[in-house]
């Protein structure tokens, strides 16, 4: 269920980034090599994606991971996610990008809430 909700979170991430380049400010600052006044550089790329590793990388963690640390990361990480995506949403204005990003941290508030409630095996022996 864990990975399947972080696929699922992961598309949302995506599209609302994807409908972005739709707006012409968007793109237009994208062709200018500009996010949000921010230069498209090395350093920006590789943040952007130590950004997105995590989350990316919970997908498979969530399945292979042992019952306690998976549910502290899927915890930790649904909920960095969460408060990052609600300070980006400051002064937003379009709609679909506010109602991807509910839509993106509902999903990670589901991720936290499923991991805190799955029991926990007891270690026997």
């Amino acid at each position: 269920m864990l990975s399947a909700l972080w696929i699922t979170t992961l598309f949302v991430f995506a599209y609302v980034d994807i409908f972005g380049f739709f707006r012409a400010d968007v793109l237009g600052a994208a062709l200018d090599g500009t996010v949000a006044t921010i230069a498209v550089d090395q350093t920006f790329l590789t943040g952007a994606l130590i950004y997105l590793l995590p989350s990316i990388l919970m997908v498979v963690l969530s399945l292979v991971l042992g019952p306690r640390a998976n549910r502290i990361a899927n915890i930790v990480v649904s909920l960095l996610y969460a408060v990052s995506i609600i300070a980006l949403c400051v002064g937003e204005t379009w709609v679909y990008y506010l109602l991807g990003s509910l839509v993106e941290v509902v999903l990670l508030v589901a991720i936290a809430r499923f991991a805190w409630r799955s029991p926990v095996p007891v270690p026997t022996g």
